[in-house]
């Protein structure tokens, strides 16, 4: 059985895809380059294409990498093949929203717990989204940070030596995201408690996100934030 969420004292948080809804963000910027040129596109191809670009061997520290990725996908999606529009995409970053139970939900858990951002974004990057969300984080850490991305365990054990620092461990940890490939799976593998917040719920496939080889069953499984975070705020009230 799951542990209770009153035995966790933090709580880390992927934060794009999880609390940012980057989908939105670059299909938005790619549909008004795509109304200026008179065309238009199919957002879910989009983001597809975008997956396979950004995977590439090429493929630099994000959100900076979309100005690469713009030009890879731009002639498959019949869009102007222009470095213009990939610094567009690229800086559309500091524009993209947190879906809109992010920021209540974010709140409400940091009454409890402390929370930790835990994201592959560049530090710019995050400096915007910590703002979207009301900056709730305890401590962050980034691709700038760590030297390197999620799945990379070593990205974990920085959070690892962290907690230790304080003397705490990654028993003392819930780790929340929505990318089973980035997440959840390496997540368990390296012996944590992780929370399944399964964004596209609704919509068939892994959009931007990259397919894992394999699903792995989390802990815990909520469809929103603002359902996690409603239980979680039921369960402490049910131990007090």
């Amino acid at each position: 059985m799951a542990r209770g969420f009153n035995e966790f004292k933090y709580m880390t948080f992927d934060v794009v895809g999880t609390l940012i809804d980057f989908e939105g963000g670059i299909t938005r910027c790619l549909a008004g380059i795509a109304a200026e040129a008179g065309v238009s596109i199919d957002g879910e191809k989009a983001l597809a294409l975008y997956r396979q670009a950004r995977y590439m061997p090429d493929a630099g520290l994000f959100p900076d990498d979309l100005a690469r990725v713009y030009m890879v996908i731009a002639p498959r999606l019949g869009l102007p093949a222009e470095e213009k529009y990939g610094v567009r995409l690229r800086d559309s970053a500091n524009t993209w929203q947190g879906f809109p139970d992010s920021a209540a939900a974010l709140a409400d858990l940091a009454k409890s717990h402390r929370l930790i951002a835990m994201t592959n974004a560049r530090r710019w990057a995050l400096d915007h989204f910590e703002k979207q969300l009301g900056s709730p984080f305890f401590a962050t850490f980034t691709a700038d940070d760590t030297g390197t991305e999620k799945p990379d365990p070593a990205f974990f054990r920085a959070v690892f030596d962290f907690v230790a620092s304080r003397g705490d461990s990654k028993d003392d940890i819930l780790h929340v995201a929505q990318s089973q490939y980035h997440d959840i799976g390496i997540s368990r593998t390296l012996g944590m408690t992780n929370c399944w917040i399964e964004r596209r719920h609704a919509q068939k496939g892994y959009g931007g996100t990259i397919e894992p080889e394999r699903f792995t069953m989390p802990d815990y499984h909520f469809t929103s934030m603002a359902g996690f975070a409603s239980a979680v705020r039921e369960s402490l009230k049910e131990r007090t």
